[in-house]
């Protein structure tokens, strides 16, 4: 990944994204959006005072097919975007920070990173019989500072993250030599 530098001594534990269901369930209203100009003629026909519109879809003629084709260009590149936010947005945890990559329009990506040896307390949320049965959850990580949190939302396994983000901590934090 080239998003952000390695620092010296430092390699990638794990990198994550959001669960796969939640990017299926983000793609199905552009699946919708793609029939709606297919299924409006059908139902218009089913419908006794409707009926006569349903001819208005007649996908024959060049003007209707050209509105048919930029409809479908249009779903088809926002489509096309909610794949790639999907997969350019990661969360990486490093041995010795935690790095959460997003990419927030086609040409803007943000990235945050947040050193483990700052973090106080990770928290995770696992809401629902969904996603209990998924295996999807959030992940709120505190670090010392008063206001700052880092969220991970809609992460797989977010217990098993979890659990290595508190094993990274321990063994970055600072030890005592005692008096």
């Amino acid at each position: 990944m080239k998003e952000f530098e390695l620092e010296p001594g430092e390699h990638v534990v794990k990198e994550s994204r959001k669960h796969w269901f939640l990017f299926l369930t983000g793609l199905l209203p552009y699946a919708i959006i793609a029939i709606i100009p297919f299924a409006i003629p059908k139902l218009l026909a089913l419908a006794q005072p409707f009926e006569q519109y349903a001819a208005l879809f007649d996908y024959q003629a060049p003007l209707a097919r050209a509105v048919l084709g930029a409809w479908l260009l249009v779903t088809w590149t926002s489509a096309w975007g909610a794949c790639t936010r999907y997969f350019l947005n990661a969360w990486v945890l490093t041995n010795k920070r935690l790095v959460d990559i997003e990419q927030r329009r086609y040409f803007h990506r943000e990235v945050s990173s947040l050193p483990l040896s700052r973090v106080q307390d990770v928290t995770t949320n696992v809401s629902g019989i969904l996603a209990s049965m998924l295996g999807l959850g959030d992940i709120n990580v505190q670090t010392a500072g008063a206001s700052d949190e880092f969220h991970m939302r809609g992460i797989p396994r977010p217990e098993q993250m979890r659990d290595l983000i508190l094993k990274y901590v321990t063994t970055t934090e600072p030890k005592n030599t005692g008096t």
